[in-house]
């Protein structure tokens, strides 16, 4: 890797995405947990599957194809495709596509689940004096430097910065990312991820760094995944997604993170412990200031309106 120092962007693409970076090298699984580590997860976007009607489904930034297995047992008969740099897991059900990049065109419903937070942004910080700077990185200890002078007409419209200190990820090349998807479909999207609006976004920014299950020091040297939360309110204008919570979204398929009644334990015990599972589960991918806080874009261009906001 280049030793620096670097923009942020290029020291995070190059930190993630060269040969031996972080997504090519590493299970994501081993590292953090997201919503399609739980099992009640993939049963909510399999019945929006069916209600869609779909009959294909492309997980984009598919990690290990976890949700791409659980698909597999919930919707026989649908074609699934996983879109991952990373080699195809050997033992991935073989009935399971993996692709490397994304096709030209992409039927019936697309899900991209905490893929946006790793595409790199470019990094800024208000000087002393009041000016926008980019900030460098050096790619082996994540010591940082002001660059040259910083001015784009994003930061101006989706996240002004005025006192010296602060800082943003610009999320200019996440719009573009997102719209280079909802461009080759012909159906649903969605893309979940953690995230802000400009009533809150962060002052000091929100680059942060997972190992091994735990937070560690930002450094982009390839060992450890760099994610940052997502202008949504931005990367929404750009393709005409409606922003739902995640809270929201799972309620309306379905999930109930209410326990079982009492008197099931003593009725059918082992009912009462499956509605327990299923509580638990819902109850952490619904949770407040927890997954129940990411935001779900959602982009239909058929007009199925399956989700409403």
């Amino acid at each position: 890797m280049t030793t620096g120092p670097l923009p942020w962007r290029n020291a995070w693409t190059e930190a993630l995405y060269a040969e031996r970076g972080f997504f090519r090298t590493s299970r994501p699984a081993d590292h953090f947990r997201t919503s399609v580590h739980v099992g009640a997860f993939a049963g909510a976007i399999a019945e929006l599957v069916r209600r869609a009607d779909a009959r294909r489904v492309h997980d984009v930034g598919a990690g290990g194809g976890e949700l791409l297995r659980a698909l597999h047992e919930l919707l026989p008969g649908v074609q699934l495709v996983g879109v991952e740099l990373a080699e195809r897991p050997s033992d991935l059900p073989d009935a399971i596509e993996w692709e490397e990049e994304l096709p030209q065109v992409m039927d019936d419903f697309v899900i991209a689940n905490e893929w946006l937070d790793n595409v790199p942004c470019d990094v800024v910080e208000v000087d002393d004096a009041g000016v926008v700077r980019k900030v460098l990185v050096h790619p082996a200890t994540g010591e940082e430097t002001l660059g040259d002078a910083y001015s784009l007409q994003w930061l101006d419209t989706w996240w002004p910065l005025t006192e010296p200190g602060q800082r943003a990820e610009v999320g200019l090349m996440r719009d573009g990312a997102w719209n280079d998807v909802v461009s080759r479909v012909r159906g649903i999207t969605i893309a979940i991820d953690y995230g802000h609006t400009r009533d809150d976004r962060p002052p000091f920014g929100t680059l942060r760094s997972y190992a091994d299950g735990r937070e560690v020091d930002v450094v982009p040297d390839g060992s450890r995944d760099i994610t940052a939360h997502v202008a949504v309110d931005s990367v929404a204008a750009t393709v005409g997604a409606t922003l739902i919570r995640q809270r929201d979204a799972l309620a309306q398929l379905g999930l109930d993170a209410s326990r079982p009644p009492l008197d099931l334990a003593h009725s059918d015990p082992s009912a009462y412990v499956r509605g327990l599972a299923a509580a638990g589960e819902a109850g952490e991918l619904m949770a407040r200031g927890g997954l129940g806080d990411f935001w779900w874009l959602v982009t239909d261009t058929l007009g199925h309106g399956r989700l409403t906001s």
